[in-house]
């Protein structure tokens, strides 16, 4: 019979072949998913490598050709050694020995940069790991033949890919300068701290993955420690430097760049990648695909009345970014206040940095430096704007806005929604920048009326950020494809906004972006003309992206 010549499969049967793929095949297709996620990145990727290799070139060029000479440079050590500089920028030490070029390059941006380093990292393996589950793309790739760790080791091969190519770039571009101070084996040991820095983060992306089952908790998880390890480090330095090791940013900095060149850091920073990459494999091999460690919360039996209307729903997802933006930009223009005071000493008899305030006019050094610096916050703030605005496209792109409007929510009102809380947010944002930025100023200049002035400076480059918002909705609605050049908007805003004053660029070039049309508050006196035109443009531009919505077909799964 059959059922008598039937090959048994018993437990002892399988076996073998279950040893074979639980054991040797974990990794299998880790090349083939490699190759996927690089073509994938194929734009994302080289834009950020030159992004950060041309800000490191620029911001060389720029203290080159403000401090090119030991007055100077003394001068701006002295500022800089107070509890307001340190916090900013860096270890003590770095002012000692004369502050040359690469010390002072070495001081004042590593951690900065770092952090952007970081970030890149960071969503690099979330946006290859846990967005790739959260859209459903992972299962059906699993279903193939793909280890269980295949995913996950491509995203981090990705992440060591990218920071690798970063370092080479960075060492070859700084010790190929031709910069007095930026010696070779300085420039390497620059790089290796940017890459083990970015490695160190994506580990610590590797492990949050496994913990959320969302890619905006995961990414908002491993953001958070990224601001504890810059707080950490900020305070460490501002006290007795004990702080600065709980800091993996504090390791990077106390690598000494072009000062004491000091390569035992990066030992620091490997072993806790290892650490922390054993802990992210582990942990990935404890959970079912799409599901996180943590449990999601139960909640009500029924929502409230709040999440039941587009708007309120909207909130309720944007509000951990919003938060995390919010207690960002507080930071930011605190800390921008805190040494508000100490302009005068920091930037005096630097002649570029006196005919770019003098161009924003001002009754004293305090009030132009404050003009200037302000696009910094409100450029931060227009990064928050595209994100919420953008929001759309993933909902659409992942086949939840195919459910919502299944219903009796039009596309208007729920387009509107997502516009709606990024508007408000980034005014909010906005309010938050300038408030820090006034109360920590007044706090060092002893001005009071620094507080208002310094938070309406902000404000009006609220219709600014409507703009932005009009933009990336108009992009959405008509080119859904093309949404990604709405990051033109804040990231040309800044090169030419910020850094065109002191490069001197043409002044046409920041006639093109809607933050140039702003009066730079609180240097100049307010004109309602502009502001009023930017709000309509503004309005025309979010009303054809409602428009194009409503037209064009959505993007089914």
């Amino acid at each position: 019979m059959s059922a008598g010549t039937a090959t048994p499969t018993t437990p002892a049967a399988r076996t073998p072949a279950a040893k074979r793929h639980g054991g040797g095949r974990l990794l299998a297709g880790t090349g083939t998913l490699i190759r996927f996620a690089l073509r994938r990145d194929r734009v994302r990727i080289p834009v950020w490598i030159a992004a950060l290799l041309l800000a490191h070139l620029s911001t060389l060029s720029e203290l080159t050709g403000l401090y090119g000479d030991a007055a100077t440079r003394a001068s701006l050590a002295k500022t800089m050694d107070s509890p307001a500089g340190l916090a900013m920028t860096g270890p003590r030490h770095y002012l000692d020995g004369g502050y040359g070029t690469g010390a002072m390059l070495s001081h004042q941006v590593l951690g900065f940069y770092g952090v952007l380093v970081a970030l890149m990292s960071v969503l690099i393996v979330v946006r290859h790991t846990r967005a790739e589950e959260e859209t459903g793309r992972a299962e059906l790739l699993r279903a193939t033949v793909v280890g269980r760790h295949a995913a996950l080791t491509a995203a981090l091969a990705v992440a060591l890919i990218t920071n690798l190519v970063l370092a080479a770039l960075l060492a070859a571009g700084l010790g190929g300068s031709g910069t007095d101070g930026l010696t070779w084996q300085g420039s390497l040991l620059y790089g290796a701290v940017f890459g083990g820095l970015g490695l160190l983060f994506a580990a610590v992306a590797a492990v949050t993955v496994q913990i959320s089952e969302h890619a905006r908790g995961a990414s908002g998880t491993a953001v958070a420690v990224i601001g504890l390890a810059y707080v950490l480090r900020a305070a460490g330095d501002v006290g007795d430097g004990t702080l600065s090791w709980a800091s993996p940013i504090g390791w990077a900095q106390r690598s000494y760049p072009f000062v004491d060149d000091l390569w035992w850091p990066l030992l620091l920073m490997t072993g806790f990648t290892a650490v922390t990459g054993g802990v992210a494999y582990v942990l990935s091999g404890r959970r079912d695909v799409g599901a996180g460690l943590r449990r999601p919360r139960p909640g009500r039996r029924t929502a409230s009345g709040v999440l039941v209307r587009p708007f309120g729903f909207a909130l309720r997802l944007h509000r951990g970014m919003l938060a995390g933006f919010c207690f960002g930009v507080l930071l930011l223009g605190s800390m921008y206040g805190s040494i508000l005071g100490d302009v005068d000493d920091m930037l005096k008899n630097v002649d570029v940095v006196d005919e770019a305030l003098a161009q924003a006019g001002g009754r004293d050094f305090v009030e132009s430096f404050a003009s200037v610096v302000m696009i910094v916050n409100a450029v931060v703030a227009a990064v928050y704007v595209v994100i919420a605005s953008l929001r759309t496209r993933a909902e659409e792109s992942a086949g939840r806005a195919e459910s919502l409007l299944s219903t009796g929510l039009s596309r208007v009102r729920w387009m509107w929604s997502h516009l709606a809380v990024a508007l408000l947010g980034g005014t909010a944002t906005l309010l938050l920048a300038g408030l820090g930025f006034g109360l920590t100023g007044a706090a060092s200049t002893g001005d009071g009326g620094l507080v208002l002035s310094l938070t309406g400076a902000a404000l009006a480059y609220a219709p600014a950020l409507w703009v932005t918002a009009g933009v990336a909705a108009l992009l959405f609605g008509w080119l859904p494809k093309a949404t990604a050049a709405a990051w033109i908007v804040p990231v040309y805003a800044f090169l030419v906004g910020y850094l065109g004053q002191i490069l001197r660029f043409p002044g046409w070039m920041n006639n093109i972006s809607p933050f140039g049309h702003v009066p730079q508050l609180p240097a100049a006196e307010m004109d309602w003309t502009p502001v009023a035109v930017l709000t309509a443009v503004a309005a025309a531009l979010l009303a054809a992206g409602l428009a194009g919505f409503r037209r064009r077909d959505l993007e089914t799964k």
